[in-house]
């Protein structure tokens, strides 16, 4: 066993004394070393109750026989750090992360390691440290949090809903009272926030990854089941400590990766995904092109939509089937999936996939009967995006595939909220709000405001919105970001003026500005370069060392 090295011979003397101060026995020497690795905190709604779930695996691995240790990461609210400068901070901690697991499993030789994650950064964070580290992982998140209903529609809500009614009620068509209504009621529990949002769309994609048991991403926090769920994962990590695998990097590779992107194309998920399964490619010594992910995107039908594009949340997919269903449609299809990758369940993905019943065909469609035949990302390329830029296609109005309209520039999200609320923002505009990305912003905050504030004010299907940053896996309308390069890398999104004709075509993948190449060539030479953001501390050194959205915005 790896832990070994920390606790067999007698020159493991005094590393044995320490152990025993923590309480353990001499018979447990004998026994796997298990990390608990969870990102428990108060002010997170995804993670205040992981507490206790830490509590009910660390019992559960010892009964299994293994000896469970318990360590906390960080973990920001991406809605809680939203539309200030704490947003600045989500992406980059998913680096802090990653960092601090590796450093506490290599420092103490764990045989393996159950990651309790639920939200944005988290899930990728573990999952960069798992692949790094390489010993037995398994992950086993909080859950999905219930929806709320909406007091003033009656029908279901999320935080989504909350930050549209700021617009609402910034317009007039709800007003104080009906707003305070729908903040106290939108989120009502713990777990992941209820859509179809980053932290739920990772948490999905850890299953077809092979990274999780079925059931992961789907089963509310405050379902029984989810307890189930647990104890099971508990179980299976001390046997994969024992069997010492499957290991991260048995299982994460180009045909999972390839796996993660159908089922994202599928269910619609969050824009966020394409950044953070990069960075797994990347750690895990992967070369994948963004060209890779959308040929996925065409080849692969969209089959299953979740607020915020459409009235159906997680709660639905989880009573439809969960992610085993989708898989169940999408291998009717030869060629969409690898099926016979394995899993740290000990099934394939084709075995998973056998065993699922789709219990809700509205939930999840045929293919017949599919929301599009092509993936609910996509991915745009052109003279303001030379390395890529990302749109969540599912959540894009039909009459907005296919947009041409002029340019109003901002260079902050600040900026950008400021002018919509103010009225500036116009139907046939485009918002090109840049700077924000990982090296300009520094840290590519999200920004759910400005895209809610835009469909708050009516406009959502008379705007559209280009940006090197990043949204939140709640936005929704024709929203592009991850535009690469970006403009403090010199990208021709910082050279875009006031006025210029933008043309946003994504069924052809294509995001230009109606630029020549000599216009073009004399904007370059008269520009300076883009100023950085006064910023101290850790965010300048990330400001130094990250990689753009094209690599999964890599430390480099």
């Amino acid at each position: 066993m790896r832990s070994d090295t920390i606790k067999s011979g007698y020159q493991r003397a005094p590393h044995r004394s320490l152990l025993f101060a923590t309480g353990m026995k001499r018979e447990d020497m004998g026994k796997p070393f298990i990390a608990v690795c969870s990102s428990y905190t108060d002010i997170v709604p995804g993670h205040c109750h992981l507490r206790g779930v830490a509590d009910l695996i660390k019992e559960e691995i010892r009964a299994a026989g293994g000896v469970p240790f318990e360590f906390d990461t960080i973990a920001v609210c991406d809605g809680i750090a939203m539309s200030h400068a704490g947003m600045k901070m989500s992406l980059p901690s998913r680096e802090l992360i990653a960092d601090s697991v590796e450093t506490m499993l290599r420092a103490h030789c764990f045989d393996g390691v159950i990651c309790i994650p639920n939200c944005d950064k988290i899930v990728p964070g573990m999952i960069l440290a798992a692949l790094r580290v390489n010993i037995p992982a398994i992950f086993a998140s909080g859950g999905p949090m219930l929806p709320g209903v909406n007091p003033v529609t009656g029908v279901a809500s999320d935080l989504n809903t909350v930050f549209e009614a700021v617009a609402q009620y910034k317009n007039g068509t709800i007003d104080e009272g009906q707003l305070k209504a729908i903040e106290e009621t939108s989120c009502p529990g713990c777990g992941s926030c209820s859509g179809m949002f980053t932290a739920n769309s990772m948490n999905c994609l850890c299953e077809v990854l092979g990274l999780a048991l079925p059931g992961n991403g789907t089963i509310p926090a405050v379902d029984p089941r989810r307890k189930d769920l647990w104890r099971a994962a508990a179980r299976r990590i001390v046997q994969m400590a024992k069997d010492n695998g499957p290991l991260p990097r048995d299982i994460v590779d180009e045909a999972a990766i390839d796996n993660a992107f159908a089922l994202d194309m599928a269910m619609g998920g969050s824009s966020n995904t394409v950044l953070h399964t990069l960075a797994f490619a990347h750690e895990a010594g992967v070369a994948y092109d963004l060209r890779r992910i959308d040929a996925i995107s065409k080849r692969t039908p969209h089959v299953c939509k979740v607020a915020p594009s459409c009235a159906y949340h997680i709660v639905d997919v989880d009573r439809a089937g969960g992610i085993p269903a989708i898989l169940k449609r999408l291998a009717e299809r030869p060629g969409l999936l690898h099926l016979g990758k394995r899993t740290v369940s000990g099934k394939t993905l084709g075995a998973i996939a056998d065993e699922a019943a789709i219990a809700d065909e509205q939930v999840i469609r045929t293919f017949a009967n599919a929301y599009s035949q092509d993936g609910g990302l996509s991915v745009l390329h052109g003279n303001l995006a030379e390395q890529g830029a990302i749109v969540k296609r599912a959540g894009v109005y039909a009459s907005m595939l296919v947009f041409t309209g002029k340019a109003i520039c901002f260079d902050s999200q600040e900026e950008a909220c400021d002018g919509i609320l103010a009225g500036k923002v116009k139907p046939g505009h485009v918002v090109v709000i840049r700077g924000e990305g990982p090296k300009g912003g520094p840290g590519m905050q999200e920004m759910l405001a400005p895209t809610a504030y835009i469909i708050g004010a009516g406009l959502g299907e008379q705007v559209a919105l280009i940006t090197d940053g990043r949204f939140s896996g709640a936005t929704h309308g024709a929203c592009i970001g991850h535009v690469s390069p970006e403009a403090a890398e010199g990208g021709l999104i910082g050279l875009v003026r006031d006025g210029d004709e933008i043309h946003i075509d994504i069924p052809h993948n294509l995001l230009e500005v109606a630029l020549d190449d000599a216009e073009i060539a004399a904007r370059r030479a008269a520009a300076k370069p883009w100023p950085p953001r006064p910023v101290t501390g850790w965010l300048a050194r990330y400001a130094k060392l990250v990689g753009n959205a094209s690599t999964g915005a890599t430390l480099q």
